[in-house]
């Protein structure tokens, strides 16, 4: 019935129940501090800059979650009403400054594929970022919120309207596309505002089971070969999961793999050998 996922049929006792012990997103989730080496990737992008290539952080990041999706498709389920569904979409939610504005910021989607190579996903995250930075035009996103401002009480009406639909399954595709609240996972560069990672809380509202932050750098102690100590520049995230769509191990699973891509992004030049999906993806 959902425009967004199709309701999967647990086989596992756990995954049946846990949706309904923890009813609300916020009540599931779970969070994990990653600290990636940020020489590879600084390595890779004045590689690809001496090329004539232009690719930023947040690109390479996007890109290495964009390939983990492809192996680990139970990443992009999401949990309405107690039931889990298996996402027919990947979309990544984000928030773009307008006219590079420190307080005038717009919060909207983009639509990646599993198939994308790193230069698929840039050209995408460019043209996005373009759309949206532009201070005089408004996004479907900002288009819906001055829709519930326009009228006194229509923004209460329409809210509660817009959950009820949503918690039945009711939701035109044409909010979902609209929402921001309805991504595979949503990421804020915190960085560029020099700011540091934080565990963003996940929104009780919509679909979206993974929230990811990116900080400012940071160096990390490491142990060398010989015993010593060494710093290591990284890049810090904060993650915050709906532990209901999938278990621990898996995200650790796909974690790791994501750290592999980070450690040598040229594995995402190319396009992935298989895909896995639980269903069709539908644009």
């Amino acid at each position: 019935m959902r425009k967004d996922g199709v309701r999967v049929k647990c086989t596992d006792v756990e995954y049946a129940v846990v949706p309904h012990i923890m009813n609300q997103r916020c009540d599931a989730l779970n969070a994990v501090e990653l600290d990636i080496p940020e020489a590879p990737i600084r390595a890779y992008l004045n590689e690809k800059r001496k090329e004539g290539v232009r690719i930023s952080h947040l690109s390479v990041v996007i890109a290495a979650y964009t390939r983990v999706i492809g192996e680990f498709p139970l990443l992009n389920r999401f949990v309405v009403n107690k039931n889990i569904y298996a996402r027919n979409e990947f979309v990544v939610g984000m928030v773009v400054l307008k006219g590079g504005q420190m307080d005038n910021g717009t919060m909207s989607k983009v639509n990646l594929d599993p198939h994308d190579t790193i230069f698929d996903v840039n050209r995408k995250l460019n043209e996005y970022i373009e759309k949206n930075k532009n201070a005089e035009g408004d996004n479907k996103t900002d288009k819906l919120a001055k829709g519930l401002l326009s009228f006194p009480g229509l923004l209460r009406f329409g809210v509660n309207t817009l959950k009820w639909l949503d918690k039945h399954g009711l939701l035109p595709r044409s909010i979902i596309e609209a929402s921001p609240f309805h991504a595979s996972m949503t990421i804020s560069n915190l960085a560029s505002i020099r700011t540091n990672h934080i565990f963003h809380h996940v929104y009780n509202f919509g679909t979206t089971s993974v929230l990811m932050t990116m900080g400012n750098m940071r160096d990390i102690p490491r142990r060398t070969k010989d015993g010593g100590i060494e710093l290591e520049r990284c890049i810090p995230f904060g993650v915050v999961m709906d532990e209901r769509i999938c278990s621990g191990s898996y995200y650790a699973m796909a974690f790791r793999s994501m750290r592999r891509y980070l450690a040598d992004p040229h594995l995402l030049e190319t396009p992935p050998e298989t895909v896995n999906l639980e269903t069709p993806l539908k644009y």
